[in-house]
């Protein structure tokens, strides 16, 4: 989807530069190294006696899914292959190792309870999977119409010619655009409008570490206004909503009643911290924003397409149509008036699609095949403090994603925690409800901003040569850990007030 957007320049010099550094012989080496420790601990799980584990009851498919959550866990954190390859890999582990359409020699009923082969399967046409689809296909039409350049020139005019306004303005709308459109490619938008504004400010000075560093910061922070704004959140979302699990019903516009505020409060803090530590030297810029909305019919039937999305998804408990079921109303809308081709569906991120069906079927596994009961039972999560669940839980969470991709994290991390929120039943009442963990992760996650490689925003701004990895460190740190912090109490106020 990347090809469409202002600024795709800049994605396609990350990718090549990432994947020219694929062939480099001292990573090689370093990853033939970490496939063979991998797949000896892997082994390790997978042929120990069942009675090794300390489980009471434990299965051979049970044993053969936890040596395969252990191998996503490792090929995740060490990322010696894409995520999404590594999801891709787990359920073809599961279908062939642990499903009622496995090996017939291992997959036998006296091994356990087998998983259904539909239902792994089922894990890329998830619900939420038709949300993301939903929101990659409003982006393709908005960028294709031109009405993202326009929407930001008009909502960035009101901010005027001074600098410091002008940072606000860009952060704002940063934020806004990052709730709706991927983060990604809302910075390499947002980096290239930069571009005739640096020609004006001075290059001795501090403003344009300022305005570089806010995009990605923006980007990462309004990611969390909405259930589409960043894959964490669509699937604590998942977890949230799932009929057989949770069941708590959280809306799109449940979610943005607590979230939007938190994104706004973080804007300010994060543009009073920067215009501080990064003061601009010239205290006037003249903005200009190239490119034109397209003008006709298709634009015009966009414009009513997303007011119209956005108001279903905000008012879901009052149609009682689902965030999930609205998602694909403007898909089938611009696919029948040709606003989308099928040529545009082969830019749809689809790794990341796969990366979080993955996630899925690695959790469809753990409660499908008893598993997570058995954990349950054999753990007593009940008797952990409420509030070391939510520490621990945040602390790993924001130490991972600074480190590994945000959507691994989450997956990787939400099986467990609905497991153990599930053992603690009404304990977590005490610190906001289950939602203060789940959603936390979520928060946990997009507050991860210290170095170029915790999210693509940031390798986007560093790699425009115009800010230092220490000045990311610096405000990704103090951001970051504000933004955890004030995520936690905002979800702690909403579950005690039951907005969630």
């Amino acid at each position: 989807m990347f090809k469409n957007f202002t600024g795709f320049h800049l994605v396609e010099q990350m990718h090549n530069l990432r994947q020219s550094n694929r062939f480099n012989p001292a990573l090689l080496k370093k990853k033939s190294l970490g496939f063979i420790f991998v797949a000896i601990i892997v082994a390790v799980l997978w042929f120990l006696p069942t009675e090794s584990f300390g489980i009471d009851g434990l299965t051979a498919v049970q044993q053969r899914i936890i040596a395969i959550f252990v191998y996503a866990t490792l090929m995740w954190v060490l990322e010696m292959v894409p995520a999404w390859a590594t999801s891709v890999s787990i359920m073809v582990l599961l279908l062939l190792c642990t499903s009622d359409s496995g090996i017939k020699w291992i997959c036998d009923p006296a091994a356990g309870q087998l998983l259904s082969y539909k239902q792994v399967m089922a894990s890329f046409a998830d619900p939420v999977v038709m949300l993301f689809i939903g929101g990659f296909v409003l982006a393709i039409a908005t960028t294709k119409t031109g009405l993202d350049v326009h929407l930001a020139r008009v909502l960035l005019t009101p901010f005027g010619k001074k600098s410091e306004n002008i940072l606000l303005g860009f952060m704002l709308v940063t934020a806004l655009f990052s709730m709706f459109i991927s983060n990604t490619a809302t910075t390499a938008m947002m980096l290239t409008f930069l571009t005739p504004v640096f020609k004006q400010l001075p290059e001795a000075g501090k403003g344009r570490t300022a305005l570089t560093l806010s995009i990605p910061i923006a980007a990462n922070l309004g990611g969390m206004g909405t259930p589409i704004g960043t894959p964490p959140n669509t699937i604590a979302l998942k977890y949230l909503n799932d009929p057989e699990g949770l069941a708590m019903g959280i809306g799109f516009g449940q979610w943005m009643i607590f979230m939007v505020p938190l994104v706004i409060v973080m804007i300010f803090i994060a543009w009073t911290l920067l215009k501080k530590i990064f003061p601009f030297s010239q205290k006037t810029i003249e903005l200009k924003i190239e490119g034109e909305m397209k003008k006709g019919k298709e634009t015009t039937l966009v414009i009513v397409t997303m007011i119209v999305t956005i108001l279903l998804w905000m008012m879901d408990t009052v149609t009682g149509i689902n965030t999930y079921t609205v998602a694909l109303i403007p898909f089938a809308v611009f696919a029948l008036a040709g606003i989308v081709t099928k040529y545009d569906l082969e830019e749809i991120n689809w790794s990341v699609i796969w990366m979080v069906a993955g996630g899925f079927a690695l959790g469809y596994a753990m409660n499908g095949s008893g598993l997570a009961a058995l954990v349950v039972r054999a753990i007593p999560f009940g008797n952990f403090p409420p509030l070391l669940i939510v520490l621990l839980s945040g602390l790993l969470c924001y130490g991972l994603s600074n480190l590994i991709s945000h959507s691994a994290t989450a997956a990787l991390l939400m099986p467990i925690l609905v497991v153990v929120c599930m053992a603690m039943g009404d304990k977590l009442a005490a610190v906001g409800g289950t939602s203060t963990v789940l959603i936390g992760v979520a928060i946990a996650s997009s507050s991860a901003m210290i170095l170029p490689i915790s999210t693509p925003p940031n390798a986007l701004a560093y790699a425009t040569n115009l800010i230092k990895q220490k000045d990311m460190v610096r405000m990704g740190i103090i951001i970051g850990l504000i933004s955890v912090v004030l995520g936690y109490l905002v979800l702690f106020a909403a579950g005690s007030l039951n907005i969630v």
